[in-house]
């Protein structure tokens, strides 16, 4: 079983009567009433991280990764809990130093406060990070898709999955290149500025930290939808660009492993001219890469440009 069949046949029953959980399928909490989204996150040595030889990156990636669950669906964090389970090798005193200067670092960044944590001996490293912040409006949720809906991405995608490969000994680039792939891994930029105003456009939204497309495709089997995607305009660094030019790679690949937390949200051509006086006034790039369409729309996808069909792999997922 992986993950989400996991949480559908065993546990989404028990917030069925509960608004706010959205049936466990849209990675948030809200509450309606007090406006208040909620978020959690685990990382686990081995599985999101090779190892804690960087634990001032890894700390940052954990954090970054659970604020993104929340500003996609236009809510502002505030506060946040951190669990930490391991031993003596990972929680050094000069560990503890660079988590505490990296903890730091990203509350003045991103406005946010340590609220509360746990600590636990464990042989295995494990973080679990819960986020906590606040919405005036009604979160964009997956659920919101139309027919005809532009399909965006913020920022570019992909540059995660070249740094995981070089971390792992998979690949060898030039100390540039190195260096610019495993900084994106561990420390994604995050859309925040345009994430505030998110709420006046989009129909619905996700993070894209699964894969573009597994995360698209939790959008429109949400919205009982299918999409035309456009191979050509999904957006990739120049960094990415070369690689896949020099090496022959198959793009594709490269956008459905994960770890980009981008926004992809859809929204109404109405509101294409709003969407980019947006972007241009926070600074973020966003891309249309498709259009919703009817579920009738075949899986086989088709641009103006080229035919091609999702990847077998549509991006990460947790198998038990």
């Amino acid at each position: 079983m992986n993950e989400f069949s996991v949480i559908k046949k065993y546990f989404s029953n028990l917030s069925k009567n509960n608004r706010g959980s959205f049936d466990l399928s849209d990675d948030i909490f809200f509450d309606y009433k007090k406006k208040v989204g909620i978020s959690i996150d685990s990382y686990v040595e081995g599985t999101h991280f090779l190892n804690f030889k960087n634990p001032n990156l890894v700390i940052k990636k954990a954090l970054r990764g659970a604020i993104s669950d929340l500003i996609c669906k236009g809510i502002i964090p505030k506060y946040y809990f951190m669990s930490c389970s391991g031993n003596k090798k990972h929680l050094t005193q000069a560990n503890l130093a660079k988590i505490k200067l990296a903890l730091k670092q990203e509350q003045k960044k991103y406005n946010i406060f340590l609220a509360g944590g746990d600590t636990s001996y464990s042989n295995r490293l494990s973080i679990t990070v819960s986020v906590v912040g606040y919405s005036k409006k009604s979160p964009v949720l997956r659920s919101g898709a139309k027919v005809n809906d532009d399909i965006y991405i913020t920022n570019t995608i992909g540059d995660a999955f070249v740094g995981s490969k070089l971390l792992k000994g998979k690949i060898k680039l030039s100390k540039k290149n190195s260096d610019y792939f495993v900084r994106r891994f561990y420390l994604p930029i995050l859309p925040i500025k345009f994430s505030k105003r998110i709420h006046l456009f989009a129909n619905s939204a996700i993070d894209i930290s699964d894969g573009f497309f597994q995360d698209l495709q939790h959008i429109l089997s949400r919205s009982n939808l299918s999409s035309k995607i456009f191979k050509n305009k999904i957006p990739i660094s120049s960094y990415l660009n070369s690689y896949l030019i020099r090496t022959k790679k198959n793009k594709l690949n490269f956008i459905s492993n994960g770890d980009d937390y981008q926004i992809l949200f859809t929204a109404s051509k109405k509101m294409r001219h709003l969407i980019k006086k947006i972007s241009k006034s926070t600074s973020t790039k966003v891309s249309i890469v498709g259009i919703v369409k009817n579920k009738s729309i075949s899986k086989n996808t088709k641009s103006t440009e080229e035919k091609f069909k999702f990847p077998k792999k549509l991006g990460y997922i947790h198998n038990f």
